[in-house]
């Protein structure tokens, strides 16, 4: 089980790792933290530079303490908030199936970051190796409600600002 828990947070993690890099570096593919701002400015997400550093942040530093075991709980909530966010800005309106854009992929990589919470990261981690103990279902739950409710407020102060800022043109608008 420790090799199957090494397997799923690395390559989950450093996968988040790269997402991350794109939006803040431009790196992989990305369109870096201008392109990011101006497709969050175009979501509703105000100020698009803030909510960019913040999403690309926490898709960045989240990613890697998966990837390490290192505060399971806590790499979890910040990719679970992450994705939460994705799906109410962009993906739940288009239904559940990603081939139609839906929230499909969100909802496993969801799953993924709840379970690893629940189950911890194996022996095979940081955590492990500094005695850190946060696994469990108060844990899984933690990091599921901190996530949803940070996900949702990021939302919800990004749309209150862009309500009530003047409107100016997005500055380069293109998808992260």
């Amino acid at each position: 089980m420790d090799l199957a828990l090494l397997v799923l947070r690395v390559v989950v993690g450093l996968l988040f790792v790269g997402h991350g890099a794109q939006k803040l570096f431009g790196v992989f593919g990305g369109h870096g933290l201008a392109g990011t701002a101006g497709f969050f400015e175009q979501i509703g997400l105000r100020p698009g530079h803030l909510h960019a550093r913040a999403a690309g942040a926490l898709e960045l530093f989240g990613g890697a303490l998966l990837a390490l075991g290192l505060v399971t709980p806590i790499a979890s909530m910040m990719i679970l908030a992450v994705m939460t966010a994705a799906v109410i800005t962009v993906h739940f309106a288009k239904g559940l199936w990603s081939t139609e854009g839906g929230y499909e992929y969100n909802l496993v990589i969801g799953a993924v970051a709840f379970a690893l919470a629940g189950t911890g990261p194996g022996t095979w981690s940081l955590d492990h190796a500094l005695g850190i103990d946060m696994t469990g279902a108060g844990w899984a739950l933690g990091a599921l409600a901190v996530g949803l409710a940070g996900g949702l407020a990021a939302v919800v102060s990004g749309r209150t600002a862009a309500r009530s800022a003047p409107h100016r043109p997005p500055s380069g608008g293109v998808p992260a």
